[in-house]
């Protein structure tokens, strides 16, 4: 009994303002070419069993092109798998905030597709000896997460957050409406538990895993590249699982194209003139084929405003052009306070915390950072200032 479990598709993602000769956005149709070939292997490898872990769409109302592409795609895996059963569940970038609206997921059910997008539901499958409790992220009540012990096979399809898996930089970034305990998981009691929602392959138990998504479609793509680095893991893919044996193989999935972290350079000292050449060499030594059609990223630490506003920008928009995306992330030098303020050991006020972090954070596309962090106290301020107005008129009424 072979089970293969997807998740976190993201179709309809689009990100950078590069179109494809048609006109689409060219990472909607990299996410897209990443989907098909999923399937593709999908098909090849002939489970009985699929099941889709969340997260189809990006949005919730995706483009007609994205949802023709996906009826597309969910068509033909049906047709070459007649006798799979197919599982699809709804992820939070699926699920109307409203109740009275729908899900688009239902539109696959026609398919052949069993879509389960708005409670959870136990499915049972005789033929198969095997039941199914899918639960969607929709933030409802919590249910007890329960094998059937009639059924030969169980498995737990679930999109949502296990507590202690995520790094705090994914958990905060993009929220799911269940988060459960490793205890109330309980992975052992289940044949096989696929997980959606982290977009990094993770094993969270012997029998419980995320897959991760097909392509780099989180709100932090380096860091995300970051963990497949740190656990040695093989970009994207889909999971296979026998669930008679517990064999199990993680089939990585070819990406439409790199995500290059190019090694850091440190401007302590260097003039306008030196930080151009250091980074027109990590440019070139870009391998295999230099930052071509890549997304690329080259962090720059300790560098002056004044050295930044005389760098070339001519090389800079050169590279650019080049590369799908080049994002030149440069990082102010870090202040060191001579004199301290007020007495030792003084906390930082949340301005400080505010600012530090900004200054840290990683950053997408050509965010200004500097613009980042005025904006940011910016807004701090504001709601101090309301909090202010609030409470002296509070105190007034109250006098």
């Amino acid at each position: 009994m072979r089970l293969v479990h997807i998740a976190d598709l993201h179709l309809g993602y689009r990100q950078y303002q590069r179109l494809t000769p048609g006109g689409a956005n060219q990472r909607e149709a990299d996410v897209a070419r990443a989907f098909r070939r999923a399937v593709d292997k999908t098909i090849s490898l002939q489970p009985d069993v699929v099941v889709l872990a969340g997260d189809i769409f990006h949005n919730v109302r995706p483009t007609n092109p994205a949802i023709l592409f996906a009826f597309g795609e969910f068509a033909r895996l049906t047709r070459e798998l007649p006798g799979a059963t197919v599982v699809m569940i709804a992820g939070n970038h699926d699920t109307p905030r409203s109740a009275d609206t729908g899900c688009i997921l239902r539109l696959f059910a026609p398919l052949g597709i069993t879509v389960v997008d708005h409670t959870a539901q136990r499915l049972s499958f005789p033929e198969r000896n095997l039941s199914i409790l899918a639960v969607p992220d929709v933030g409802a009540s919590r249910i007890a997460l329960t094998p059937d012990p009639d059924a030969r096979y169980n498995v737990l399809l679930l999109h949502g957050e296990v507590q202690g898996v995520l790094p705090m930089s994914v958990a905060s970034a993009d929220r799911a409406a269940t988060t459960i305990t490793p205890e109330e998981l309980g992975a052992e009691r289940w044949t096989y538990v696929a997980l959606g929602h982290y977009h990094v392959y993770r094993r969270v138990a012997d029998t419980a895993y995320y897959s991760g998504s097909l392509e780099y479609t989180s709100p932090n793509i380096w860091g995300e590249r970051s963990e497949e680095e740190r656990y040695r893991i093989g970009g994207k893919g889909i999971i296979e699982r026998d669930l008679a044996t517990g064999e199990h193989k993680f089939h990585p999935i070819e990406p439409a194209r790199a995500l290059v972290d190019l090694p850091s350079i440190s401007a302590r000292g260097l003039t306008a003139s030196d930080l151009d050449s250091h980074i027109c060499a990590a440019v070139d030594a870009c391998e295999p084929g230099g930052i071509d059609d890549k997304i690329v990223r080259l962090i720059v630490r300790d560098v002056p405003r004044h050295i930044a506003r005389e760098l070339d920008q001519h090389a800079l928009r050169s590279y650019k052009r080049r590369a799908l995306s080049f994002h030149l992330d440069l990082r102010r030098p870090e202040v060191l306070r001579l004199h301290g303020q007020g007495a030792p050991g003084r906390r930082p006020s949340l301005a400080d915390i505010v600012r530090d972090k900004l200054q840290s954070r990683l950053l997408e596309g050509d965010l200004d950072r500097e613009a980042l962090v005025t904006l940011g106290l910016k807004y701090l301020a504001d709601a101090d200032s309301v909090t202010a107005t609030a409470t002296a008129i509070a105190e007034e009424e109250a006098g």
